[in-house]
């Protein structure tokens, strides 16, 4: 049997405590931490979030005004809304198979998406957020958006079908 008694004072010489004292070069030379009540520095955020297949797509939109009117209230901006509709989901989240997405573009202070991502997190609508940190906004539209747009374009539309001769179902004159 091995008796642990004592092997941690064995560790633990004087020598060793002075090297894993730890000497801060991140606070000013008062050696205080900064005060909570100086400016917070303005970070990038990209948000997603996913709500409930039931909603409308105006109370998602409603939803995303919300997150807005939070960001501003803690002192940042709104760069972009991006809504994309209600997609199918990957596997079931709180028994929804869909939901209704909105990818945001954020420039606020850390408090203000917290306060964000707090007040999601209680709302019964809101089924799954994410929330990263970027370097850098992109301000073009999402590969989502753009994808749909390029579809759109490729897609002949339905009334183009019976534009040409003889393309139309409806029978030629003098029937069958």
């Amino acid at each position: 049997r091995r008796s642990w008694a004592g092997t941690r004072k064995d560790r633990e010489t004087p020598g060793r405590r002075a090297s894993r004292a730890i000497v801060s070069d991140t606070y000013p030379v008062s050696g205080a931490p900064p005060s909570k009540w100086e400016k917070e520095t303005m970070a990038l955020y990209e948000h997603v979030v996913i709500s409930r297949q039931d909603i409308s797509p105006q109370q998602a939109e409603a939803l995303n005004d919300q997150i807005k009117a939070l960001i501003e209230e803690g002192g940042g901006t709104v760069a972009k809304i991006e809504y994309w509709g209600l997609r199918n989901l990957t596997y079931r989240i709180k028994k929804n198979r869909k939901g209704h997405y909105s990818l945001l573009s954020l420039d606020a202070p850390p408090a203000a998406v917290k306060e964000m991502e707090r007040q999601l997190g209680l709302n019964e609508d809101v089924l799954r957020t994410l929330t990263v940190r970027v370097e850098e906004l992109d301000l073009e539209l999402s590969p989502v958006l753009a994808r749909r747009d390029r579809e759109r374009e490729r897609e002949p539309r339905r009334d183009d079908f019976g534009a040409k001769e003889g393309g139309g179902f409806a029978p030629k004159e003098g029937g069958f």
